[in-house]
């Protein structure tokens, strides 16, 4: 009988076009080279399932629908990988993509998301309750309205601690994650004008998880309830694409959980899992492998 996967994973999946550009980012009027260009699996689900693939850990992935012109990707990609497709609706539409440019530590991704969103369809997944129950850790994406939140509530029925992410400190998906990674772009969006330790105190008080606050290349944030902030300063390394930077950082927490790491543990190891992660391109074909990142961490 065939082992059930360790860790679960819903929420975006999808097919990016990468573009790296050799000489700076675009300007206007002005002509860009481009140095290299890929269609790769993407996506804060799809990126976290091939990191966590390359660390050693066996994933099912749902969410997002698949189209024709992802699918044959997709499944290449992912056809000799510890990643379980089984769950992932395949549709007769193209599929959702997304478009990015990457000059170093600047990207702007493009898509067709609001369009998607406004419409109030489902282009995703419901998630099944046989697929969580028996995993030992998990991630949810907080995009998926009612979905999203149904998934959150399957970990907590059957036990399984899961990562989400940029999830306000009202809202059931903090209160009910082992860990919430916040990013510097969404303070600004749910807290405008706040300085990252208020706002880390506001997210403590509504949760018995771990709150990280990532500041990009600053100084990352971390703590729970009744705690002291903690500070971690993220790894120095020469920045080739900060493309599934983000996304790196939650499959490294994920590992932390399935592995019952210590919160300082998870944060350095979800960092170097990140350091690594943008000192290459392109993510997909050369992620973070588990002997790479133990070697930054004794480093």
């Amino acid at each position: 009988m065939e082992q059930n996967p360790e860790v679960y994973l819903f929420g975006q999946i999808l097919g990016t076009h990468s573009f790296l550009l050799k000489d700076g980012f675009l300007q206007p009027d002005e002509y860009s080279e481009i140095a290299e260009q890929y269609f790769l699996p993407g996506g804060e689900t799809g990126t976290a399932a091939t990191v966590l693939d390359s660390l050693g850990a066996s994933v099912k992935m749902d969410g997002t629908w698949i189209g024709t012109e992802v699918a044959p990707m997709l499944k290449a990609f992912y056809a000799n990988k510890q990643v379980n497709l089984s769950s992932m609706t395949f549709t007769e539409d193209p599929g959702v993509m997304d478009y990015v440019v990457i000059a170093g530590l600047v990207r702007s991704p493009m898509g067709r998301f609001q369009t998607l969103f406004s419409t109030g369809e489902r282009w995703w997944n419901i998630p099944k309750e046989e697929d969580i129950a028996g995993c030992k850790a998990a991630a949810v994406d907080p995009y998926f309205r009612e979905e999203s939140l149904l998934a959150a509530e399957l970990c907590r029925k059957h036990g399984v601690p899961f990562v989400t992410i940029d999830s306000p400190h009202d809202s059931p998906l903090h209160q009910m994650a082992a860990v919430n990674v916040v990013s510097k772009e969404c303070v600004p969006e749910h807290y405008a004008g706040m300085e990252p330790e208020t706002v880390m105190e506001k997210m403590q008080q509504e949760t018995e998880g771990l709150t990280i606050i990532t500041q990009g290349g600053g100084e990352m944030l971390y703590a729970r309830k009744g705690e002291p902030i903690h500070r971690m300063k993220p790894f120095q390394v020469e920045v080739r694409s900060t493309l599934g930077a983000g996304d790196t950082f939650k499959a490294g927490c994920v590992y932390g959980l399935l592995h019952g790491m210590g919160d300082a543990e998870l944060v350095r190891f979800a960092s170097a899992c990140s350091a690594i992660a943008i000192s290459r391109f392109p993510l997909p074909l050369y992620p973070p492998r588990l002997e790479e990142v133990q070697k930054l961490l004794e480093e």
